[in-house]
This record gives C-alpha cells, sequence and structure tokens, in this order.
C-alpha cells in the first residue's frame, strides 16, 4: 500500500445503519408525497433526495475518504449542474 493511501473499511453495522437511513428517507419521500404541501412540495423533495444522494456518495462511494482533487471535482461539478438547472428555471418562469 502507497504511503498516501489509506485504509478505511466501513464496518457492516455502520453500513447497516446507513442503509437505514436511506431506508427511513426513501419512506419520508412517500409520506410527503401523500401530503399538499403548496409550494414547499418541491423543496422538501429536493431536500430528502440531496440527503440520501450525500449519504450514497459519501460512504458507499467513498468521496469521504478520497483526496482533494477528487472532492474538489465533484463540488464543481454540482455547482455547475446547479447553475445550468437554474438557467432552465428561470427560462421557464419568464416565458
Amino acid at each position: 500500500m502507497n504511503e498516501h493511501e489509506q485504509e478505511h473499511t466501513l464496518s457492516y453495522r455502520f453500513l447497516g445503519m446507513i442503509l437505514l437511513g436511506l431506508v427511513l428517507l426513501t419512506a419520508v419521500t412517500v409520506a410527503v408525497s401523500y401530503r399538499h404541501w403548496g409550494f414547499l412540495n418541491v423543496p422538501i423533495a429536493l431536500f430528502v433526495a440531496s440527503s440520501k444522494a450525500t449519504l450514497v456518495l459519501l460512504f458507499f462511494m467513498h468521496i469521504k475518504y478520497e483526496g482533494m482533487v477528487i472532492k474538489v471535482s465533484f463540488i464543481s461539478t454540482v455547482v455547475v449542474l446547479a447553475i445550468m438547472i437554474s438557467f432552465t428555471f428561470w427560462d421557464v418562469a419568464f416565458r
């Protein structure tokens, strides 16, 4: 093993807890979809989906244990994607 590499073995218990969190967040998504929240429907759905994606990326895809270059490239990709999606919303909103 290289001197810069670190072993990051996660226990089955910890991964099970993450999985349980994902299942609970999925239940929250389903529960929220059955109730009318008005203009908050989309922000709530985006928050729950972002939380689930963050858990998957950090622990199942091991982004938490990667180097700074990988983290910065991932975050910059997410920022560019958010900008492009906001352009789409602006285009639809001001037609």
